[in-house]
């Protein structure tokens, strides 16, 4: 096959076009050879041609990077619109919806539905990692086997359903890592940053998963309890956090185009604390990988919204509005993926956010 080489800014632009319309293609395929062929080009062209979006020393707040984020079976073009994940909790005790969905079938028929509202991915939980629950350590509330039993019913399902679809997995169990990507998951979304077990990042390396890397602070049962940070203290911990695991990463065999990064909003960080790194987020692209955002009902939110709820925090259903007002913000200040509880929202909201972004 033969494609013409990227020489001009409109060949780059009309590549990541091309490359957006190819994705889902099979490897092996035609239409897959050109896709890995285009990537390849891509990358040697931002390599050689640094710009606002993709030299991190001038990164900011209107920046968000055109990139694409190479998968285990696919790639995926990012900057050209905000990406839509869309979350299934397979547990009985997550913080925003735990038990709705631990039935496979159930579970199955929610990803779909997200699927049907616009979600570009679907991203399975099955241990919950709210705060004060006993994930990580020698002996984690949920096993590796009973996390996978939960899990790879679902994931099968769902690619028998619709075979295309784009699945991540969040775990940060080496074991049901490696099973999950067995079964047909193309992403493995690590809240830890490989930082709780380090073989996972090998064993990404080694399935060619695409990786989705977060900060986190502390354990779970710590997080109440940890000392309140200033908004620059907090910002430059999450800031060195993440580009050590993106050198974990790298260091065990993953390509840089592989990794995007998460600031783990809620992940060890107290109330307030989430707001000053939202507001600052647009200097963790200076790290030089896109950026994933996770704020969809979280604590923090129904915390700020208790005076509207006679002094209590607002419920994890009630925090909906306020997840798409923190949402926006977050693709203003340079978010390319948002990952949501509620998909028709949240595509609304991007798609206004992206408006505001492409005027600016």
């Amino acid at each position: 096959m033969e494609i013409q080489p990227i020489e001009t800014e409109d060949d780059y632009e009309k590549a990541i076009a091309r490359i957006a319309g190819l994705v889902g293609a099979e490897k092996g395929t035609e239409a897959g050879e050109e896709l890995d062929l285009l990537t390849k080009l891509v990358d040697a062209y931002e390599t050689a041609h640094p710009t606002a979006e993709t030299k991190p020393e001038i990164a900011n707040a209107a920046a968000r990077y055109t990139a694409v984020w190479r998968l285990r079976t696919r790639a995926l073009a990012l900057g050209a619109r905000t990406l839509i994940m869309g979350v299934v909790n397979i547990t009985p005790d997550s913080f925003s919806d735990g038990g709705r969905f631990l039935d496979p079938d159930a579970a199955v028929a929610r990803s779909l539905h997200l699927l049907d509202e616009g979600a570009d991915l679907v991203d399975l939980g099955a241990e919950s990692t709210r705060p004060g629950s006993r994930a990580g350590g020698a002996y984690p509330a949920v096993s590796a086997q009973e996390e996978q039993a939960r899990l790879l019913p679902v994931l099968e399902g769902i690619l028998k359903a619709r075979p295309q679809t784009v699945v991540s997995v969040d775990t940060y169990k080496t074991d049901t890592a490696r099973a999950a990507l067995a079964a047909g998951a193309d992403i493995v979304n690590d809240v830890t940053g490989f930082t709780w077990d380090p073989a996972l990042a090998r064993v990404c390396a080694e399935c060619k998963a695409g990786v989705v890397l977060s900060h986190t602070r502390g354990r779970p049962e710590e997080w109440r309890t940890q000392p309140r940070l200033g908004g620059p203290e907090l910002v430059a911990m999450v800031r060195n956090g993440l580009a050590s695991s993106l050198a974990l990463a790298v260091s065990a065999g993953m390509p840089r185009e592989a990794v995007v990064l998460d600031p783990g909003y809620g992940f060890g960080k107290r109330f307030g604390e989430n707001y000053a790194l939202l507001a600052h987020q647009a200097e963790l692209l200076a790290l030089g990988r896109p950026l994933l955002a996770g704020l969809s009902r979280k604590s923090f939110l129904g915390h700020t919204l208790a005076p509207l709820f006679g002094g209590a925090d607002a419920p994890p259903v009630a925090r909906e509005r306020a997840g798409l007002a923190a949402l926006t913000a977050a693709i203003l200040y340079g978010a390319s993926i948002v990952r949501v509880h509620e998909v028709r929202p949240a595509l609304e909201a991007a798609y206004i956010a992206d408006a505001i972004r492409a005027a600016g």
